[in-house]
């Protein structure tokens, strides 16, 4: 897996949101932020987050879309359960995926961070394909990108948010980055700040 001179990922399909804008000038990319993302919430497949993502969510289809009438958001990657890719935005760009957010009294973590969602909620475990097809990402990114650390969105946004939520695994996330060999290229290694 590659990311290209233009930030993206030459293995994910590629769906351009609406939903983005240019990092401050200068601006360092040295965050990796996970989140879970679901809709509607608990229900996997389907079109509704990427719907969202590329602002076409037609909100009267469910209760619970008719809160996200207003919401323009987006990712740079989804990982889907069975493990497919797909991104909205180049890493290059800023996407909008942390919200009102602070890592270690850095605020607004958009400017310098890359936002991968993963199909899934916090109370369900993550697929095996999952984890395979983030840690191929996040070596890709890592090659491409000065990331300093990966974090959580519970951990950049505490009083808002709980994703990924305790199902998601950071012992096997960092497990299987350390047999893929990504501290070889960092120096000093990725720092996991997950609390």
């Amino acid at each position: 897996m590659n990311i290209d001179s233009k930030g993206w990922c030459m293995a994910a399909m590629r769906l351009d949101s609406p939903n983005q804008n240019d990092r401050p000038e200068n601006q360092a990319v040295d965050l990796l932020v996970i989140h879970n993302i679901s809709l509607p919430p608990g229900e996997f497949g389907g079109h509704y987050i990427t719907d969202l993502f590329l602002n076409r969510l037609d909100c009267d289809r469910h209760p619970f879309f008719d809160q996200l009438r207003a919401l323009k958001v987006s990712s740079h990657f989804l990982i889907r359960r069975n493990g497919s890719l797909i991104q909205f935005v180049s890493a290059d760009k800023r996407a909008w995926h942390a919200g009102v957010s602070s890592y270690r009294g850095r605020q607004g973590c958009n400017d310098f961070s890359i936002g991968i969602e993963i199909e899934g909620t916090d109370d369900v475990p993550f697929a095996p394909q999952q984890y395979d097809t983030l840690v191929s990402l996040t070596a890709a990114l890592c090659r491409r990108y000065p990331l300093k650390a990966v974090t959580g969105h519970q951990h950049i946004a505490p009083e808002r948010k709980t994703d990924p939520g305790p199902f998601f695994d950071w012992h096997c996330f960092r497990e299987k980055l350390e047999k893929k060999n990504v501290h070889s290229f960092r120096n000093p290694p990725l720092e996991f700040w997950i609390g």
